[in-house]
């Protein structure tokens, strides 16, 4: 099995669990905000939509630089926002094919203007864009808790699932 074979289908499981969560955030929290230093919300869930995307960034570009070419939706429903995730998951699918798997060892930028924040491999910036979303996805789901939100399961069935809480 190639590299880019495996991060597929770690990625389409990922991608499954991603969907739940995002299609569990209300409508009326778009502004919510657990505590002083955490985002807001709505940057939190468009960040986590935005971050497949970035397996077809780094996969046919050699950099990202803020300054240029980033930009995100005004999200401002949940309708929006799982149409965001299904684009940019759509659009880091489409990057996950064989003849990719040439590119994994060419350096990728990630910069704001002349400030360059890392220059690693391909393949690291894959495996940190996945595991980006999981950590941001775990973020959403403390905020859905707080919420008194029902958390879905991620890798088995969360305490809202099963029976014995």
């Amino acid at each position: 099995m190639t590299f880019i074979e495996f991060f597929k289908q770690q990625f389409i499981e990922e991608g499954k669990t991603t969907r739940k969560m995002l299609s569990r955030v209300p409508n009326d929290k778009f502004t919510y905000k657990p505590h002083e230093k955490s985002m807001v919300m709505k940057s939190l869930v468009t960040h986590l939509a935005d971050l497949p995307g970035w397996i077809h960034f780094t996969l046919t570009t050699d950099e990202l630089d803020f300054q240029k070419e980033y930009e995100q939706p005004d999200i401002k429903t949940n309708t929006e926002l799982i149409d965001y995730f299904e684009k940019r998951y759509a659009e880091g699918l489409s990057a996950l094919t064989a003849d990719n798997e040439r590119e994994l060892n060419k350096p990728w930028t990630l910069r704001n203007g002349e400030t360059i924040y890392a220059t690693n491999p391909k393949m690291d910036v894959l495996r940190m864009s996945l595991s980006q979303q999981i950590h941001h996805r775990a973020q959403l789901g403390v905020y859905l808790r707080l919420l008194n939100v029902p958390i879905p399961g991620s890798y088995g069935p969360s305490a809202d699932e099963n029976d014995f809480q």
